[in-house]
């Protein structure tokens, strides 16, 4: 194990071998190497960055701000750039400090940071740039985050073809020890070229974390001799665009190739004494090709009888023809292995193109001779498509049997996959609990809506009336071409503040230019929340953005807020400026719509994540304030989340129906679920979230547990583990704390993490991988069948495609939470099922017996009191059964660096170790209420219900029920249909109609024990109850929907709803005030109509007919809500009435027809 004095900050040390980091954390560490090193050579340098944020270069900003401090200690500067465009441009001015001769320093080195749309967008700067050239001692490398699978970007990015274009010379780092190494390397290439210097990078390489090696003197830096022209080959002033093109095309990329090969860029990193196969890949492909041979079984000896020569290519351009003629010298055969372009397989053919035939190697690329792809050029190409594709090459020069079992093996292991149930389930990112955007991007009826990037994006798939997109900067830009050409008059168009700043303003300049009609709805957030809650680069507020679109010329500008009185502290706005509360939208955005022109909304509401960020720094209110739902008086009906959108509203399976409950981890405070037209919302201020019993446990309860018999790891192989769970709860923490903790052990170690696309609620997975040394890490994902673990925090995305392709029986061990996490789609649609049986069946077919499913989210919430426990109670119980080969003391260690809940994440994990080893002893600490169990037989169940109707009503009332089942019973007997569905079915849904919810039962449960009982197993500590109800007579009016809204009711009206209770006797009398609505009416001929119903189903009934009964029997499940919402599902269900009973009057008939065919 190593020294135990392992700190975060030994990856920014000048003094350490090695440490543990992400490939952001390298960029940094390469820029404070950059200086030292020139100190070392007795220069005065300083250093720059700039750029934009954008997956997969979402945490550099981040990570450069986090040390900020440090960095302006050593001379290095960082000023994130307002766009690309602008950062591209000043990262050229740091070229140019020689021309004022009044420097400071001897010269600046300097980094540009992107994604690969931001790279589009400044492609004139860059060429610029590029053409003008680097400083003697400054140097520019251009960091260009590519995505070519599509993951975080709507399109993919191949940044080297561009580079190439743009004459720059191109790195290609394999891995993060190279994204530093290399990093050095392109800085000392441009200063020696006079070039830009383009440096690829992949969520593989800076989305990851690894060990790395940063001894000072780990490799060194060869300056070639080189015959420079008269005056170098760097900046100079005076050069004219003519001079710079016969410059760089003479002798930078000439000189960058003396470079590359003094450097050893391009090399052959195995080799055979006969060696008569070459394979040739670059950057991380290669890594991923040595992966596939290691999964093709084909060690170092194997390679050797093959005859294997691998070429390691890290500067793809200028192309190094010379290289590849000496590494294609004696080969029979040349295997391409690259991306979703033809770059190496172009180059290696033209080197070899004027060998003589007897030397020319064949080169076997993307297609075999009749043209068919063996490795495709779409989607995502991972690294089994590379095996895949390295077996057929091979298999067609060399046969192996080894080779061509693993290419079964593969084809096969795809067959299983298909023939699996079908998930019809799909995770998908989501807005967070409490976004704005929730709110803010509902489009009126009758109109549509443009969509943004970012988060606003995912509106696209919410059914709000939001689709088509543009590209950063241009929104609402398209209108101003389509619209000339349609009927539609008017179109809203989305845009987050973040981009309005970057570019978005101009969109809005340019479609009030073209004087189209359209409304441009900014969200004010204050922050980029999509790559990590960043906030906006430079000075804006919701002010700004109203003078700047009242001096562009908008003339109507509205500001909406769910905090109006705030602004009675803002500056004046423009005049005519409106302000209005978000409740109004929709009804202002009517307004909106009508106005010729363009027209603006600034609609101001924080991100929910930066709002939780800053609660838990303690820099933004966090009001005392929460929603409970009291799940008895709730009905099922999910207006609560069409209203909310919000992920934090989350299925309650009640003996009384599927109900909604408020997660309290995860809710954002934003309180919009209460606008759901339902009294079973409770406001409670005070206090707080009860802590669990694990909290507080006796020190000696998680004391001397045993110590497994961990597994060990043999020579180059690796201990693969994958982490699946939630965007926003954490796993991408685990995935970290894994790493940290192996780093600890000394072990060798790779961690992919998933970020980039905002990924609350939606599906993320971690890959880990553990050696005895970092040269056992080949590619960094896991692939096909190579998962030793399994940690699926979430067992849907545990049970796709993608996961299940990497588990193998016998070999995979999984721990899964059973916990049935609802998808976002849940918000619209409250009738959604979760696939549990699919899950569980997929799990089992594809892992067998080593499959356990245990309670983790039940368990560990109530043990801890948050959810957030979960993950580490699942680290904890994998490691107590022997299935993680770190050290207990390793993973204790990563979770107190880490530095956040120490005490308490460790805890999660110690209990995830004793409910392995000791599940009783665990399962004691949990509220008592817990292991209340409820009716399990049917004719508990109806037992339940007669006594409910008792206290409803009165024992007559609950007779009649009674009499009802035990009629459909008896019939059920006499036709001998041993199933009893339709009697379960009348017990359930007659109950239902009859226990509609008026206002003596509202308060009856309301006043109940159990009520207090579920309320204060929830919150400690002094609370105050405010109750939301809509009484009928005096209930306001919602101005744009002209439907009843609720009022506040402080705790008195407990006392009112125990004396109204006692009143259900009046229910449906004459006395009775509620009983006259339509709403009471309505509802009382629902029971008297289902009476009828059963009574028709029974005398009708026979075998053939039976599961039409049981169907329409259970139709009443479709009557949930209250008022509205109530009056339309009624509708709904006599619709559904209709047609089912005319289909069941029918089958009868239908039946006795094919019997009298049958009898002729």
């Amino acid at each position: 194990m190593q020294d135990s004095k392992v700190s975060l900050q030994d990856k920014y040390e000048r003094d350490k071998d090695s440490a543990y980091m992400t490939g952001s954390q390298a960029l940094v560490r390469a820029l404070l190497e950059q200086r030292w090193l020139d100190e070392k050579n007795g220069l005065n340098t300083a250093g720059y960055i700039s750029g934009y944020r954008g997956s997969p270069m979402t945490a550099m900003d981040v990570q450069l701000w986090r040390e900020e401090q440090r960095l302006t200690e050593n001379h290095i500067k960082f000023v994130p750039g307002i766009n690309e465009n602008m950062a591209m441009t000043s990262v050229w001015g740091t070229q140019q400090i020689d021309y004022f001769g009044d420097q400071n320093y001897d010269g600046v080195f300097a980094m540009w940071y992107g994604k690969g749309p931001g790279v589009d967008q400044t492609i004139d700067g860059l060429r610029q740039g590029n053409w003008h050239g680097s400083a003697k001692h400054g140097g520019a490398l251009i960091l260009a985050g590519d995505d070519p699978n599509m993951s975080s970007t709507i399109n993919n990015y191949h940044s080297e073809i561009l580079f190439e274009d743009l004459l720059m010379p191109v790195l290609f780092p394999a891995d993060i020890q190279e994204v530093l190494d290399y990093a050095l390397m392109g800085i000392a290439l441009s200063r020696f070229s006079g070039a830009w210097v383009g440096y690829k990078l992949l969520p593989e390489t800076i989305e990851t974390s690894s060990r790395v090696n940063i001894a000072d003197n780990r490799f060194d830096i060869i300056y070639p001799d080189y015959d420079f022209p008269e005056g170098g080959l760097n900046a100079r002033k005076q050069d004219s665009p003519y001079i710079q093109e016969q410059r760089i095309k003479q002798h930078k990329l000439k000189a960058a190739l003396h470079f590359a090969r003094a450097n050893n860029l391009n090399k052959i990193t195995f080799d055979s004494e006969n060696a008569k196969i070459g394979i040739v890949a670059m950057g991380k492909i290669w890594r991923d090709s040595l992966q596939s041979l290691k999964d093709l079984g084909l060690d170092e000896s194997h390679l050797q009888q093959l005859g294997i020569r691998i070429l390691k290519v890290s500067m793809p351009f200028p192309v190094d023809l010379q290289t590849y003629r000496e590494f294609a010298d004696g080969l029979e055969h040349v295997i391409v292995i690259e991306d979703k372009r033809e770059i190496l397989e172009k180059g290696i053919i033209q080197a070899c193109y004027d060998l003589p035939e007897a030397q020319r190697p064949k080169v076997h690329g993307r297609y075999d001779q009749q043209g068919n792809a063996i490795l495709q050029n779409f989607g995502n190409i991972n690294t089994d498509h590379i095996t895949k594709a390295l077996a057929t090459h091979l298999l067609n020069i060399a046969p192996q049997h080894m080779v061509e079992q693993k290419l079964q093996d593969l084809q096969q292991s795809g067959c299983k996959l298909a023939a699996l149930p079908s998930l019809n389930m799909a995770r998908l990112p989501y807005f967070c609990s409490g976004c704005p955007h929730n709110s803010s991007t509902v489009t009126p009826e009758g109109s549509r809506s443009f969509g943004g990037v970012g988060c606003h994006y995912m509106a696209n798939w919410m059914d709000r009336d939001v689709d088509l997109y543009t590209h950063m900067g241009g929104e609402g830009a398209t209108w101003i071409g389509l619209s000339p050409f349609v009927k539609t008059e008017h179109m809203f168009q989305n845009l987050g503040d973040g981009t309005y700043y970057h570019s978005g303003s101009v969109a809005v300049r340019a479609a009030i230019a073209a004087g189209i009609n359209i409304t441009y709805k900014i969200l004010y957030n204050d922050a980029v929340a999509m790559t990590g809650g960043q906030p906006v680069d430079g000075p804006i507020s919701v002010n700004n953005i109203a003078e700047q679109m009242r001096a562009e010329g908008v003339e109507r500008i509205a500001i909406v807020s769910d905090d109006i009185a705030k602004y009675n502290n803002y500056p004046a706005f423009p005049a005519a400026t409106t302000i209005h509360h978000r409740d109004d939208l929709n009804l202002l955005q009517q307004e909106l719509r009508q106005i010729k022109g363009v027209s603006v909304l600034i609609y101001d509401q924080t991100c929910a994540s930066e709002k939780r960020r800053r609660r838990k720094r303690g820099k933004f209110p966090d009001p005392a304030k929460r929603m409970f739902i009291n799940d008895r008086v709730c009905e099922g009906c999910g207006d609560c989340g069409e209203q909310s959108n919000c992920l934090s509203v989350e299925p309650l399976t009640t003996e009384f129906g599927r109900k909604r409950h408020i997660n309290q981890s995860t809710c954002n405070k934003d309180y919009r679920c209460n606008d759901g037209f339902c009294p079973s919302f409770v406001t409670v201020l005070g206090g707080d979230v009860k802590k669990g019993k694990g909290i507080s446990a006796k020190p000696d309860l998680l004391a001397n547990l045993p110590e497994p018999q961990r597994p060990t790891i043999n020579g180059d192989d690796t201990y693969n583990i994958i982490i699946t769970g939630v965007g926003g709860t954490g796993v991408v923490t685990v995935g970290q704390i894994l790493g940290m903790a192996a780093h600890i052990d000394d072990k060798g170690l790779s961690v992919v993490e998933q970020l980039g696309f905002a990924q609350k609620g939606g599906p993320v997975k971690s890959h880990v991988k553990i050696g005895n040394s970092a040269d056992s890490i080949k590619g960094v994902r896991i692939t096909s069948g190579q998962a030793d673990l399994l940690l699926a925090c979430d067992m849907l995305a545990g049970s796709d495609d993608e996961t299940l392709s990497m588990v193998q029986q016998g070999r995979t061990y999984a721990v899964v939470n059973n916990h049935q996490a609802i998808t976002g789609e849940f918000t619209r649609d409250g009738d959604l099922q979760y696939p549990i049986d699919a899950v569980e069946s997929r799990l089992q077919s594809a892992l067998g017996s080593e499959l356990e499913f245990i309670e983790a989210s039940k368990i560990a919430t109530q043990l801890m009191g948050d959810a957030i426990a979960v993950n580490l109670f699942v680290v904890g119980y994998a490691w107590q059964k022997g299935r993680l080969p770190l050290s207990q003391q390793a993973i204790m260690q990563a979770i107190a660096l880490n530095g956040v809940a120490v005490e308490f994440n460790q805890q999660a994990f110690t209990w995830g170790r004793n409910f392995a080893h000791d599940a009783n002893t665990t399962l004691q600490q949990l509220n008592n209420n817990a292991n209340d169990s409820g009716p399990v037989t049917l004719s508990e169940r109806i037992a339940l219900r007669f006594e409910e109707l008792v206290q409803y009503q009165d024992q007559f009332y609950a007779e009649r029920y009674q009499s009802l089942v035990n009629k459909v019973n008896e019939a059920e007997k006499r036709l001998d249909i041993t199933d009893s569905s339709l009697t379960e079915a009348v017990a359930m849904y007659a109950y239902k109609l009859m226990a509609y919810k008026d206002e003596y039962e509202v308060a009856r449960l309301y006043s109940s024990k159990e009520f207090l009982t579920k309320l204060n197993a929830q919150f400690e500590g002094d609370i105050k109850l405010q109750f939301n109800l809509s009484p009928p007579l005096i209930a306001p009016k919602n101005k744009s929907t002209g439907k009843p809204k609720k009022i506040q009711l402080g705790s008195w009206v407990l006392k009112a709803f125990a004396i109204l209770a006692k009143f259900k006797g009046l229910r449906g009398s004459a006395f009775d005030i509620f009983g006259k609505t339509a709403e009471r009416k309505m509802e009382r001929a629902l029971i008297e109509e289902y009476f009828l119903l059963v009574d028709e189903l029974l005398l009708n009934l026979d075998q053939s007919n039976y599961h039409l009964a049981v169907q329409l029997a259970k139709l009443p499940d479709i009557i949930r809500g209250y008022g509205h919402v109530k009056e339309a599902n009624v509708e709904q269900y006599q619709q559904a009435l209709k047609q089912q009973l005319h289909t069941f009057k029918h089958a009868h008939l239908a039946v006795e027809a094919q019997i009298d065919v049958v009898n002729v």
